[in-house]
C-alpha cells in the first residue's frame, strides 16, 4: 500500500514538479480518500492515503512559488467494481449494501465516478487558480 500509493505518487510529483517548476505553471491532483481520517481494518490503506495528504500540503508550500497548484480530492464512497464486490465479502446483496451506504451519505444517493472526475476537473481549471495545499472531501456530505 505505501509503495503504490505515497511512493508511487512522491515520484510522478518529483519528476512532474521539476517540469512544472521550469514552465513556472502547473496543477497537481493527487487521489487520496476519506479513509485516511480513519476506517475500521483498513489501516495500510489509511496510513498511505493520509501520507498523501501531507505529500499535498508539503508540495504545496515548495511549489507555490513556482505557480504550481498541488491539491487532493479525497473522495467517499463511489460506486465502482471495487465497491460492490466489498457487498459480496460482506455477505450483502448489491442492493442492501448500496440502500446501506445511501443511508449513510446525507444527499441519499451513491457517488459515481463523474462526481470525483468533476472536482479533478475544477480543480485543474483556472477557476481554481488560487486553490492550493487543500484536500477536498467528496463525499455527499458525509461527516468524518
Amino acid at each position: 500500500m505505501i509503495q503504490v500509493h505515497c511512493r508511487g505518487a512522491f515520484l510522478c510529483a518529483r519528476a512532474a514538479a521539476q517540469q512544472m517548476a521550469e514552465r513556472r505553471r502547473g496543477k497537481m491532483v493527487f487521489l487520496s480518500s476519506t479513509s485516511a481520517l480513519g476506517n475500521r481494518g483498513q489501516a495500510n490503506y489509511a496510513t498511505a492515503k493520509a501520507g498523501i495528504q501531507g505529500l499535498v500540503r508539503t508540495l504545496a508550500l515548495e511549489l507555490g512559488p513556482s505557480n504550481v497548484n498541488v491539491n487532493a480530492v479525497a473522495p467517499g464512497f463511489v460506486d465502482t467494481a471495487m465497491t460492490r464486490a466489498v457487498a459480496g465479502r460482506l455477505g450483502l446483496s448489491l442492493e442492501d449494501f448500496h440502500r446501506q451506504q445511501r443511508g449513510r451519505i446525507p444527499l441519499g444517493r451513491l457517488g459515481q465516478p463523474e462526481d470525483i472526475a468533476r472536482v479533478i476537473a475544477f480543480l485543474c481549471s483556472e477557476e481554481a487558480a488560487y486553490v492550493s495545499g487543500q484536500v477536498l472531501y467528496v463525499n455527499g456530505g458525509r461527516p468524518s
